[in-house]
């Protein structure tokens, strides 16, 4: 069956009246390169247990059948249900899951799916869902390897150097969990109904721990948070809601040039590095050190 094919997926569509729908971002691809390349690149092959997140037609959930030894795809929406009954009927090693992923304990699923073995995880991603899909894939803990398709916006912004205008507390947040690395570009012309933007493909490889150390984590990421929220600000300006109660400008200013910082900098040009050295400084300074 060609599930990338325009008009078996209308054909199938329409047997099942499946009408696509808006509100959960549908777009079903129809170039038939980009799933295989996907699970190609997916770790499926090497870790034999895959999880997907919104199999669509299943063009990609076929393609990890090949590679996997088992595959357990999360579905929301269930019109798509008894399509992928037929779509996936060849496929043994496949099993759908109704329900929506951002309320389901992944750790738990890939436990008792796989019996706790190692799992990798893709997913062609909604725009609106992104964020919170990828943070709870990260955050689980139970993925060697995430690879998934999102708008080609957002993955810039995930791999995004500090200083770049794409930066942001998100790119912080990921990449202080994962390599994050951005495989190929997919137009938006392979996909029907045609999307506004094009899309790429985005692999994070989870760090086995974080790339810096740090004393205090939450904090850290109060300060990124503070820093990116008003980032035409200087940090000077922006840390006031964090640590404005303790400290004064002058105070802040000099803590920054303390470790290295210029005291007119920006939020946006500090690495995680930086971050942390600025979050430690603040703690040595609370305790008077």
């Amino acid at each position: 069956m060609g599930l990338c094919d325009i008009e078996e997926i209308r054909s199938v569509l329409g047997r099942h009246g499946f009408h696509f729908s808006k509100s959960l971002g549908q777009n079903f691809l129809t170039d038939a390169s980009v799933p295989a390349r996907i699970a190609a690149e997916s770790g499926a092959e090497q870790y034999k247990n895959a999880v997907e997140i919104g199999p669509g037609m299943g063009c990609l959930t076929a393609e990890l059948c090949g590679r996997a030894e088992r595959v357990v795809s999360v579905e929301l929406d269930r019109a798509l249900l008894p399509v992928l009954d037929e779509t996936l009927a060849a496929f043994d090693n496949v099993e759908v899951v109704q329900g929506d992923v951002l309320a389901l304990d992944l750790a738990a699923l890939v436990r008792e799916k796989f019996g706790g073995a190692e799992a990798v995880a893709c997913a062609n991603l909604p725009y609106y869902i992104t964020t919170p899909v990828l943070s709870a894939l990260l955050d689980c803990g139970a993925f060697r390897r995430i690879t998934v398709m999102v708008q080609r916006e957002v993955a810039q912004r995930i791999c995004a150097e500090p200083g770049s205008a794409a930066y942001s507390a998100f790119s912080i947040y990921v990449q202080y969990r994962a390599a994050a690395e951005i495989l190929f570009d997919v137009p938006a012309d392979c996909f029907t109904p045609r999307p506004k933007v094009d899309s790429a493909v985005l692999r994070l490889t989870p760090l086995a721990g974080p790339p810096v150390k740090v004393g205090n984590e939450k904090q850290m990421f109060a300060l990124v948070r503070a820093a990116f929220n008003m980032r035409r600000k200087t940090l000077v300006n922006a840390l006031g809601p964090v640590i404005g109660g303790e400290m004064g400008k002058e105070e802040i200013a000099a803590l920054l040039e303390s470790v290295g910082l210029d005291a007119r900098i920006r939020g946006e040009r500090l690495s995680i590095a930086d971050y942390a050295r600025l979050s430690d400084a603040i703690d040595s300074k609370r305790e008077g050190r």
